[in-house]
């Protein structure tokens, strides 16, 4: 978003032009505002979307490496990619800097073992929806109006009708796990953000991936052990890798740089309705009319949580540059 300049306005700006009623100019940046928000919501969609087909190919190899084995897989891939386009420093940070990374690594390596193991037990489409509560819950505590419940809830109706037809397959493990994934995954939204703005570029997150793979890669080993070195499944893993994190996780934690955490909690919702199109595309999974009416709802929840969050931008940013307002019109 644009630098914010100190200027005196009498009113608000007329509809359909950059003026308002009486000539004046629009506070600087409002009428960039929304095309501003418009690239960080790209940003989470598109993460989205590479991150579901990533787990989508993921979960044919399941056979082959096992879900432990896909998962260190992944991360350590992943991590390797990141540490070498990145090359973060390592001195000159903090000892607080060192503690939102273990967190954040922590949190992510976690998180992907919880998931890996949820789909490993119980259908796709309920482990994502019981993982979007994170992040849904999260959106509820963090957001500043009311009409957030309306939107949170919109959503949470829409995925719990998109899990509604694995519900019967469940099993208490499956739940367990998936619902520790979705505590991770609230746990990731904020430290990624905060490592976002403690490190330049991506590098929190590639410290962080190191991290999470460190974690992971003793249970990957112990269940897939030689396996994960055959070259068909290291090409394989490799696009895993790129698919489902080292692409997502990137372009989310730009995101977040761009948008309110409470925003983009509630825009992960769509990640149930983007599963069940990639489980149609790549695993021939059908979708039923009550699943249809699901996405439209988690869709309309979070062009919702948008839009409150366009609204609030935009006061914020007249209040900002209007802190003596004048009652006769300037020209």
């Amino acid at each position: 978003m644009g630098e914010t300049r100190t200027t005196r306005t009498a009113g608000p700006p007329a509809r359909g032009s950059g003026a308002d009623a009486v000539g004046r100019k629009a506070p600087p940046g409002s009428e960039r505002h929304g095309t501003a928000l418009l690239l960080p919501v790209l940003l989470v969609a598109g993460g989205l979307f590479s991150q579901q087909f990533g787990a989508a190919v993921a979960a044919l190899l399941f056979p082959q490496a096992g879900a432990a084995g896909m998962v260190s897989l992944r991360l350590a891939l992943s991590a390797l990619v990141l540490l070498a386009f990145c090359r973060p420093a390592i001195r000159g940070y903090r000892r607080e800097d060192w503690l939102v990374v273990a967190g954040f690594g922590l949190a992510l390596g976690l998180m992907n073992m919880s998931f890996y193991q949820a789909i490993d037990r119980i259908p796709l489409g309920a482990a994502v929806t019981l993982e979007v509560l994170g992040p849904l819950v999260l959106s509820v505590v963090a957001a500043r109006r009311r009409i957030a419940w309306l939107w949170a809830g919109l959503a949470l109706a829409g995925v719990t009708l998109l899990g509604r037809a694995g519900f019967g397959e469940l099993n208490f493990a499956g739940v367990a796990f998936a619902l520790g994934a979705a505590v991770m995954w609230a746990a990731y939204i904020l430290f990624s953000a905060r490592a976002g703005s403690r490190f330049p570029k991506i590098d929190g997150l590639a410290l962080a991936m190191a991290l999470g793979a460190v974690i992971s890669l003793p249970f990957g080993v112990a269940e897939a052990g030689a396996t994960l070195v055959q070259p068909h499944i290291l090409a394989l893993g490799a696009g895993v890798a790129l698919l489902s994190s080292v692409l997502p996780y990137s372009l989310e934690l730009l995101a977040l740089r761009r948008m309110p955490a409470a925003t983009f909690a509630v825009l992960l919702s769509l990640a149930p309705a983007i599963a069940a199109t990639a489980g149609f595309l790549v695993l021939g999974q059908s979708m039923k009319l009550l699943e249809v009416l699901a996405i439209a709802l988690v869709v309309a929840a979070s062009a919702g949580a948008v839009r409150t969050s366009e609204r609030r931008a935009g006061t914020e940013t007249e209040r900002s540059t209007d802190p003596a307002p004048r009652t006769e019109p300037e020209v």
